[in-house]
Order: C-alpha cells, then structure tokens, then sequence
C-alpha cells in the first residue's frame, strides 16, 4: 500500500519516499531471517544468491532502461526497477551483514569498520574520477551491511562487544534519527529541486580515468576478500548477533525434574513427540525428514512461548536453549549425525522430566 501511494505521486514527498525505504528495509531484512531461521538456508549460501538477484536487477534495469542514474527516474518502470533494488539491497546487506560476524567471529563492534572503510574508500575513489553512478550504487549496497551490524552492535549485551541497548530500543533509536531526518527534509527541504530548475548537472566524464578507478575499486575489494579470509582462517567462534541480542547472559543448567516441575503434565507432550520422531529420522538417515520435523518443533515452541515462559522463565530458557541447539544441529551445512543424536537425546531426556 506504502509503495503504490509512492508510486501514485505525481514528485517527490520527503514522508511517503522515506515511509517507502523504512517499510521495504524491514520487508527485505524479513525474507533474509525467514530464509536462515525458519528454513534454515546457510548464510553462505544466501549472500551470494541476493547478491546474484541484486545483479539481474541491475542487468535487466540498464538493458531497458539504458542507465541506473538515480536522476533518470522519471518514469514509472524506472522508479519500479528503483524500489526493487533497493528491496533487494536491504535482503542483502542483512545477509552479509550476519554472515561477515559467523564468518569472522567479530562482535558487531568491530565488523561496522568494514563497511565504514569500503564507503569512504568509494567515496575517495569518485572524488579522483571513478564512474559517479558506480559509485553511487556500490556506496548504496555498502550503507546495508553497514547497518546491519551497527543495529547488531547497539543490541547486544556490553559484555559481549555490544552497547546493550536490545532490539527494542534499537528500533527506537533507528526510527527516532529517521523521523529526525525525515522532519528536517520536510521543512528545510535540501532534497527538493525546485520547478523549473535542472534536474541533474552531468560531471564531465573521463573514460580514460574511469576505468584507471576500476583497478582502484578491484584492490579494495581485493583487500576486503583478504580481511574476510584471514579472519576466518583464525580460531574463532561464530557470533550470532540474533541470539546475543536476546541477552548474551550464561543459561542456568538445570535437570530434568527442575526443568520440566512448574509445567503441566500436557504443556510439553508436543514437543517430547517432535523430538522423537526427528531422532528416528536423523537415526534412519532422512535427513530432509528430520530438517522439516524440526521446523515443527521450532515453529510450536515459538507458538507457545506466550503461555510457558511466564510459568518458569528459567525453565523456559534452558529448554529454548536446547532447541536452539537442535536446530543449529540439525541445520547445519555439513550436518553430522552423532551431534544431531546427542542433541536430540538431551532435548529429549529435559522434556521427559
């Protein structure tokens, strides 16, 4: 509804245009998370795929379209093509946003300074003459990730490299600066050419300089691949900004009995069952069986989480802890059956009590 009102406007409106990228951003971010949490899609897979659509879209925009400048948007296909790639590029920057901290093992703190040094290093590379519409979109991709893992650093506990602010106030402080800004476009309007005056000044384009910048813009990237690969090639454990938001703080261990005391005899039937079948499979070796036998489980428990965290929040989160380590398990991208089995009988022996 937000992007055909966008669409509908005869020119640009500061409210709906920024309206428009705060509900694409969370729809973007959205299909990334649904893809590794409820599918379980590895990371590495998922960053270069986006990454790949976010390609096509640029493909088929410039074959139509015959440029991607942001000031040639004056017609409807284009402003579509537009907002697709902006969708896309919200998709993206969540996935390799999450994955530059599973790859590396940076808390979020640290992983902000790679894009913020890829951005200033395109930002110096239009000022000595590389193409500005090249420029423009690889800065565009970059501010993704970017934020990403600056939302990533705000939520996560202090101890944990973070500021501790949790996805709540995040979300506040993100939607506070963007109303800021929004307010300030609105009244100073800085954004607005005005009728009658020229929509966009070409610089004077130098060739020749041009593809000079494009060996620049490969050494970056060169040793962006190198940053990445160091990283991961050092003992590390991967930093999973989702979980680490929620709270970071060690799980009290408890047994069986403790686990399972303040329930009733019914609240965990459910989940005992799912918990067994999905061994029977990992046992039997179906492991696309046990894969989507355990999207029940983690589908259940989360639809039951309203009603038996408030019974025994401890028991809750030591349970929802052991899920976690089925799921990651079982998910996993080279998934071994003894680890699967082990989880699976220790989630199995909580819920029995």
């Amino acid at each position: 509804a937000v992007l055909t009102w966008q669409i509908r406007l005869p020119k640009y409106n500061a409210f709906p245009y920024w309206m428009t990228v705060v509900v694409l951003s969370v729809t973007g971010t959205l299909y990334t998370d649904i893809l590794t949490d409820k599918y379980g899609v590895n990371l590495t897979i998922t960053t270069p795929v986006v990454a790949a659509v976010l390609a096509v879209v640029f493909g088929l925009w410039y074959r139509k379209e015959r440029t991607l400048s942001i000031h040639s948007i004056v017609t409807v296909p284009r402003e579509l093509f537009y907002w697709l790639a902006i969708f896309v590029t919200f998709a993206l920057g969540t996935a390799a946003g999450d994955w530059t901290l599973e790859l590396t093992g940076w808390t979020p703190g640290i992983a902000v300074l790679l894009p913020t040094f890829l951005i200033a290093a395109v930002i110096v590379g239009w000022k000595l003459g590389a193409n500005a519409v090249l420029s423009f979109w690889m800065a565009y991709v970059l501010t993704r990730p970017l934020g990403a893992n600056l939302g990533d650093w705000l939520a996560v506990d202090k101890q944990l490299g973070g500021i501790g602010v949790g996805t709540l106030g995040t979300s506040v402080v993100f939607l506070s600066a963007i109303l800021a800004t929004v307010i300030f476009l609105v009244v100073k309007r800085p954004d607005v050419i005005e009728d009658g005056a020229e929509a966009h000044v070409a610089a004077v384009r130098e060739p020749a300089r041009e593809r000079k910048m494009l060996g620049y813009y490969g050494v970056v990237a060169a040793l962006a691949v190198g940053t990445l690969t160091y990283a991961n090639s050092q003992p590390h454990e991967a930093f999973s900004a989702q979980e680490e938001a929620l709270g970071g703080a060690p799980v009290e261990q408890l047994t069986p009995q403790q686990a399972t005391a303040n329930f009733a005899a019914g609240d965990l039937v459910e989940f005992s069952t799912i918990t067994q079948d999905a061994l029977g499979l990992v046992q039997s070796g179906d492991q696309a069986g046990a894969v989507a036998r355990i999207a029940d489980l983690e589908t259940a428990w989360d639809d039951a989480q309203p009603t038996l965290e408030p019974i025994d929040e401890t028991a809750w989160t030591f349970l929802d802890s052991e899920i976690d380590d089925v799921l990651s398990a079982v998910r996993a991208s080279s998934p071994d059956a003894s680890a699967q089995e082990q989880a699976l009988t220790a989630l199995s022996t909580s819920l029995a009590g």
